[in-house]
Order: C-alpha cells, then sequence, then structure tokens
C-alpha cells in the first residue's frame, strides 16, 4: 500500500516545458474603478472628497507581462474620497491608482472605442474617473467613480519590421544581425510570437529590429497569426519583405508559389488589411541567394521586381492586388552568409538614413519664400 501511494504522490502532473508557457502577451483585459465620492456634511455645508482615479502611464522597458505580474488580480480600483466631518469640512480627496504600461499600448473600451494612444514615454490617460463628493447639487451624497472594461492592446515600435512567409530566414537573420536569439528550425511556424532585436553598429547608433510570426494567405481576415502579426507592422518606420528566392509551398495541400507570386501575395494581404501600409517604406530581400539555380531565376525576376505593376497581367488574380509596393531597394541576400548579413545591416541604415532626410529637410522654395517675408517687401529678392 505504501508504494501505491509513492507511485500516485510520483504521478503528479509535470509543469509545462518552458517553450509551451506563453511569454509574448500583447492584449490584456482590465476591470477599473474609480474612486466613491465622500459624503458631504448637510449641518454644516461641508463637501465630501472627490473620489480617486485609474490612469495609465506609458513607460519604455515594460511588458504587458510586467504589468499583470505587479496586479493582485485583474481588477484596479481607486480609493474613496473622505467623508466631510466637523474637523474637516472638505473631506479629502481620494487617492489615485498609477498603472504603468509598455510604451506602444492603445486601450479601448468595451465597444472597441479607442481611448488613448500611449505611443510616447510618459504619456498617460484616465481610464475611470473618481466620484464627484457629496455637496448641495448631490443632496450631499457622493457619487460612485466610473466603473468599466478596458483592453489594452500592445502594437511593437521598431525601426524595422520583418515581413514574410513562414520558414523564409526571417529568424536566422535576426539571429545573425542583432542580439536576439530567435528559435530556428528548417520548418514553417516556428516562430509563434514577435522577436525585438536591437542591431548595433561601432559608432554606438543602434537599430531595432521585430520579427514577426509568418504570415500565410488569409491573415488580412484574422487567419493564422492574422491580426495578431499584421498590427505590430502599423508602427515600423521600415518594412523588410524577406521572399525565399526558390518560392514557399506552406503544405503538401497548398500549390508551390514562385517568389513573384509570394511577393504579390504578401502585397495583397497587407492591401486587404489596411492600404495605408503600402505607402510605407520598404525593402526586399531575396534570400537563400547561396544555393544552385538562384542567380539564374533573379536574372529573370529581378526586371518585374524592379516594376510590379508590369506584371500583373500574368499574377493569378486571387493574389492580385490593386496597389503595388515600390521597393526602396532590392537586396539578393543569404542569411547564412556573414558578409551578405554586413550588406544588410549597412542597407538598413542607410535607407533608415535617407528616410529620415526626406522628413525632416523642409523644401528649400518654402524657407526662401518665408525668409523674403521676413526680410521685408523692400530689397531684392532672395534667390
Amino acid at each position: 500500500m505504501v508504494q501505491l501511494f509513492k507511485f500516485l504522490l510520483k504521478s503528479t502532473k509535470a509543469p509545462a516545458r518552458s517553450h509551451f508557457r506563453p511569454t509574448f502577451l500583447d492584449t490584456l483585459r482590465l476591470a477599473v474603478r474609480g474612486g466613491h465620492g465622500g459624503n458631504g456634511l448637510p449641518k454644516y455645508g461641508g463637501v465630501g472628497g472627490q473620489g480617486g482615479c485609474v490612469y495609465f502611464v506609458a513607460k519604455e522597458g515594460l511588458t504587458l507581462r510586467k504589468v499583470v505580474q505587479s496586479l493582485k488580480d485583474k481588477r484596479v480600483v481607486a480609493s474613496s474620497g473622505e467623508d466631510s466631518s466637523k474637523a474637516s469640512i472638505f473631506g479629502r480627496r481620494g487617492v489615485d491608482q498609477r498603472i504603468e504600461v509598455p510604451v506602444g499600448v492603445q486601450v479601448y473600451d468595451e465597444r472597441q472605442k479607442l481611448i488613448a494612444d500611449l505611443n510616447e514615454n510618459d504619456a498617460q490617460c484616465i481610464v475611470a474617473g473618481g466620484g464627484v463628493g457629496g455637496c448641495t447639487g448631490t443632496n450631499f451624497i457622493g457619487r460612485p467613480g466610473e466603473n468599466r472594461i478596458v483592453n489594452l492592446d500592445l502594437k511593437l515600435i521598431a525601426d524595422v519590421g520583418l515581413v514574410g512567409f513562414p520558414n523564409a530566414g526571417k529568424s536566422t537573420l535576426l539571429k545573425a544581425v542583432s542580439n536576439a536569439k530567435p528559435k530556428i528550425a528548417a520548418y514553417p511556424f516556428t516562430t509563434i510570437r514577435p522577436q525585438i532585436g536591437t542591431i548595433e553598429y561601432k559608432d554606438l547608433r543602434s537599430i531595432t529590429v521585430a520579427d514577426l510570426p509568418g504570415l500565410i494567405e488569409g491573415a488580412h481576415a484574422n487567419f493564422g497569426m492574422g491580426h495578431k502579426f499584421l498590427k505590430h507592422i502599423e508602427r515600423t518606420r521600415l518594412m523588410v519583405f524577406m521572399v525565399d528566392i526558390f518560392g514557399f509551398q506552406l503544405s503538401p495541400r497548398h500549390p508551390h508559389r514562385d517568389c513573384l507570386a509570394n511577393i504579390y501575395a504578401l502585397n495583397r494581404e497587407l492591401e486587404l488589411y489596411d492600404p495605408s501600409l503600402l505607402e510605407k517604406p520598404s525593402v526586399l530581400l531575396l534570400n537563400k541567394m547561396d544555393k544552385e539555380g538562384a542567380h539564374e531565376i533573379l536574372t529573370k525576376v529581378k526586371p518585374i521586381i524592379d516594376d510590379l505593376a508590369s506584371g500583373l497581367e500574368q499574377c493569378p488574380e486571387e493574389l492580385r492586388p490593386k496597389q503595388v509596393l515600390k521597393f526602396e531597394s532590392v537586396v539578393p541576400i543569404s542569411a547564412m552568409n556573414s558578409t551578405k548579413v554586413v550588406q544588410v545591416k549597412s542597407q538598413l541604415r542607410r535607407t533608415l538614413i535617407r528616410l529620415a532626410e526626406k522628413q525632416f529637410v523642409v523644401d528649400s522654395e518654402e524657407v526662401k519664400e518665408k525668409l523674403q517675408q521676413r526680410v521685408g517687401v523692400v530689397g531684392p529678392k532672395v534667390t
């Protein structure tokens, strides 16, 4: 009998292996409530203290996982205002509840209406106001605080977002160019949650790169990773499309598509999800150029890639986008080749610098016109 009990004790369920435990969290649902207003004192005209409020503050370096760990449960309640009394005619205000959240969080109410977009460090928003203290207008009875459910939706903020179908080599590239340590294997869907790495340069400049889970057709309609993937592209400054030069086949049940068809397919998925994403600057990386026959394929498809609109007639109708991407540059690479990886790092930096110059350099004619207005009507025209 003793041996039987020992066996039963040993057969208790073992904890889940670490790679099955969820580590990345990009959505969080919280119940928040502002504090109740304190009661007034009719005899002396005393006013109760206002209830405390619940507000969020964006802080860099945080994750939603840390937010959950800092809370006892998923309910946040501010304290109530103090009642008016003989000793204190004006009741003290309730204490606010300050919750720090990651930069990049969007706050929605139950009806999915956007309350706030906390995309900068120290950005704040009140999500549950405190109740009014008791006064003549409320018959000296304190009012309850605001009570609501809010959804926190995190969108990663990175300089570069890697976009591509599964098994295109995105994780291999991220590991080669940055300090990230993503899981890498020779089968699709190795990356099941976003990974962020930082490219460090000798002059101490750094660029953040997000490797996002591989797209599948129908992602715009939330198939596969769907919106969990696509929403993270919105905040990136530069999209980097990574395509296998030999094409891609999701499974034996799916047709094999060449690299051109894959580019059009990625283009269409982004267009159907949010057409404004096609206006973002983008770079195309053609991977696995170290394999035999890759250069022959590149010679054939390069003219069409340079002008995607010219190949729309040959594109299958189900993959044909209405608006085509315009790549800042097309770079043939091998994610396993260290020399090619260095070229990618240099290309990404040059592209981001060029984009920054376009954004901040003011049109020279506009400067001349404003200068002429300041100098005055009299005098020679500025040239």
